[in-house]
């Protein structure tokens, strides 16, 4: 199978999935019909407006008329947008709206839970995620994933982040990949003498560090978390924080979160998802709004934003 071209220099059934992944630039396409939401192209709903492009801005995926369904039924429908390099995006929205579902697409995720299917687009650097001769693996190493819980292997600290780099055959020295990667993740300096330790006697945000220094250790390009901080007490939180601004130079950055002043903290960019109920009576998530952070906190272009980020529905 073809493998993901490296990058040039210049609902119940998805939770399920975790355990069993956790081990482990061309612009946006431009269809006839406009579809693809981003910086400088036509929105994708009608209604949506889509985002001025920032300087210098490149888009990191181009999603086009992305529809996930679990056994038939849609959980998240026409959902286009265009997520951009070395920035920080932030998915809000009510439980159940589609946003967990929507960021495993974006490393095909998905593919780890039988009844799921995929219709629409999703390019990674102008590549269709989704070609057959695409290798899901190869997709993972260079666009990895942090989930809400910390999930250590019961492994040492050092084979913790050593795993990826075996499984996948990296080459180098393997100490200096798991420096580096701690280093990468804040963490070298609180394990650097404890490094054969098994990794389940840290603290809680201890081990999601761990856990983004692991992710960190096979070089990715772009970094997935879902919800990563909303089981850390407020110390840890504002580390994980901290990191993501660290890494943001280097990586592309796609968050969920409930949290609204940490979306408003931390991310450049912001999608709104919310809930719709159909004719049939099935719910599903959409997309309302995607601009830039500061204008869907401050001046909404839908109602519907303004009512969930000002607290009065959600």
């Amino acid at each position: 199978m073809r493998q993901v071209t490296e990058r040039p220099e210049s609902s119940s059934e998805p939770r399920a999935a975790e355990s069993a992944a956790g081990a482990q630039k061309p612009p946006a396409a431009e269809p006839a019909d406009g579809r693809v939401m981003g910086p400088g192209t036509a929105p994708a709903v009608e209604g949506v407006k889509a985002p001025a492009a920032a300087p210098d801005s490149k888009p990191v995926f181009a999603v086009e008329r992305l529809t996930v369904s679990y056994a038939g039924r849609p959980a998240v429908r026409e959902v286009s947008f265009g997520i951009e390099e070395r920035r920080i995006t932030a998915l809000i929205g009510a439980s159940g709206c589609g946003k967990s579902t929507f960021i495993r697409t974006l490393n095909r995720m998905n593919d780890l839970i039988p009844s799921a299917s995929v219709e629409g687009s999703v390019r990674y650097h102008g590549q269709d995620l989704y070609a057959p001769d695409v290798d899901p693996v190869q997709v993972r190493k260079r666009i990895g994933m942090v989930f809400q819980k910390p999930n250590p292997f019961p492994k040492s600290i050092y084979d913790n982040v050593a795993f990826g780099p075996r499984v996948l055959g990296m080459k180098g020295e393997m100490d200096e990949m798991v420096e580096r990667a701690l280093r990468r993740g804040a963490l070298w300096d609180e394990v650097k003498d404890r490094l054969k330790q098994n990794a389940f006697g840290m603290s809680g945000g201890q081990q999601q560090r761990l856990c983004i220094a692991r992710a960190l250790a096979t070089d990715p390009d772009v970094i997935l978390m879902d919800e990563p901080a909303s089981a850390l007490d407020p110390i840890s939180t504002g580390r994980i924080e901290d990191l993501m601004f660290e890494l943001k130079d280097r990586v592309s950055i796609v968050i969920v979160t409930h949290n609204m002043q940490q979306a408003a903290r931390v991310s450049d960019m912001t999608a709104f998802f919310t809930v719709v109920v159909d004719d049939t009576g099935h719910r599903h998530g959409e997309v309302v709004e995607y601009d830039e952070t500061e204008k869907v906190f401050t001046n909404p272009a839908d109602e519907r934003t303004e009512a969930y980020v000002t607290g009065r529905v959600g």
